[in-house]
């Protein structure tokens, strides 16, 4: 993969950048001022310190409300963390979806607990959002890109912060394997990865550009079918070495090699190894993102970053430990995509099926959300096929875009 995919690039500018609350009806659009129609009606009241308690539920609850029109209320924010109610990363999210979906954010503030989203009318054009930290970009696309599949038309998000962080999908993660995956339920998109950003400076840059649909088309992943080919990219940046690539990708592969899983023997592994360009990745950094393909089409996938007191050995072995886990499961999807799939299930028009190894409890909290806020309805079974495996089926709302 390359550090800088260039495939379309447009000037992007800046739609209300700050993390400021909104007051009133109105709201400012390219400089000027534009008069939205807000939803109406009660809140609806969503506990933030439930299941997994994090920020997942303020991604997924605040997108959900800007798509179904549904104003909420999200209290008690984190409340399980060390350090509870929202940080740079959660308020730059909400503000994007705010601008996105021209609504009224109150409590959007460092530190609250407490927040109501009052949502307008999803929009089309130009939006960027800044973290000014190393917070991750992949978490404000994961808030952002289900809001911009029922716009009015194309949408394009500039996000700054951290591509590689940790505790958020790497960006090869989420343009390789996330990305490709949720595609299935019938949308195009493209990417440019403009630079990287580590921890703790950030400064990475990456645009998204995004076509709506009509409606989302249900998914039948049933078969994880046989592995054919495993590959991934592995890089150094900054002041670090290109033998601190080299040695994610050989510990990496002599793990994948080595393993007792008769599905692998003879499964060619190819790992790109490389030094990233001081122009795309000023700072110093490293990891490794790596892919399964298979025979049916599933991409699977295990992924790790540097960090000082690990050596690049047990990095390596870390996101090969990853893949490995994904392949013996015997699901349709590894566990960081899992949960990623709950919104499209619960919006396509449709029954979609998953199968997928042990249901983890962000998919468990993902469930919970998506049936609170929609009509879909959800089921989890074992898998007949595979005592490792279960089977999560729904029955999605069939949500339209009128504007299409």
């Amino acid at each position: 993969m390359k550090t800088c995919k260039s495939v379309m690039k447009k000037a992007v500018t800046t739609i209300a950048r700050d993390n400021s609350e909104i007051s009133g009806d109105n709201f400012m659009e390219g400089g000027k001022e534009n008069n939205t129609k807000l939803a109406t009606g009660e809140f609806v009241e969503i506990d933030g310190s439930v299941m997994e308690g994090g920020g997942q539920i303020l991604r997924m609850a605040v997108g959900l409300s800007a798509l179904l029109a549904k104003p909420i209320r999200i209290c008690n924010i984190r409340a399980g963390r060390a350090s509870p109610g929202l940080k740079a990363q959660h308020l730059t999210g909400l503000t994007l979806v705010r601008d996105l979906a021209g609504g009224r954010l109150d409590g959007g503030e460092f530190g609250s607990v407490v927040i109501t989203f009052r949502p307008g009318q999803l929009r089309c054009g130009q939006f960027s959002a800044d973290t000014r930290t190393a917070g991750a970009v992949c978490l404000l696309a994961q808030v952002a890109v289900p809001c911009t599949l029922f716009a009015p038309s194309l949408v394009s998000l500039n996000l700054r912060g951290g591509t590689n962080a940790q505790m958020a999908p790497q960006i090869d993660e989420y343009t390789e394997i996330f990305l490709p995956n949720i595609s299935k339920f019938g949308f195009e998109f493209e990417f440019e990865v403009v630079r990287k950003g580590f921890f703790p400076k950030g400064g990475g840059e990456v645009n998204f550009f995004l076509k709506p649909v009509k409606q989302l088309k249900p998914i039948t992943m049933t078969d994880p079918g046989v592995v054919e080919s495993i590959y991934g990219w592995s890089f150094a940046a900054g002041n670090l070495p290109l033998r601190v690539a080299d040695q994610l990708t050989s510990a990496a592969k002599q793990h994948i090699l080595t393993a007792d899983i008769p599905a692998l023997r003879g499964v060619p592994v190819n790992i790109e190894t490389y030094k990233e360009d001081s122009g795309s990745a000023p700072h110093s950094g490293s990891g490794i993102v790596l892919v399964a393909k298979t025979s049916t089409g599933c991409i699977l996938g295990g992924s790790a970053l540097g960090a000082p007191r690990i050596s690049p050995e047990e990095t390596g072995m870390k996101a090969a430990e990853e893949l490995l886990e994904a392949v013996e499961c015997g699901g349709c999807v590894d566990k960081y995509i899992q949960d990623q799939m709950i919104i499209f299930m619960a919006l396509a028009a449709g029954s979609s099926t998953l199968v997928t190894g042990p249901v983890t409890l962000h998919t468990e909290t993902a469930i919970h959300i998506a049936e609170k806020l929609t009509k879909a309805r959800f089921k989890i079974d074992n898998c007949p096929e595979n005592n490792r495996a279960w089977v999560i089926t729904c029955q999605g709302v069939g949500l339209v875009n009128h504007h299409l």
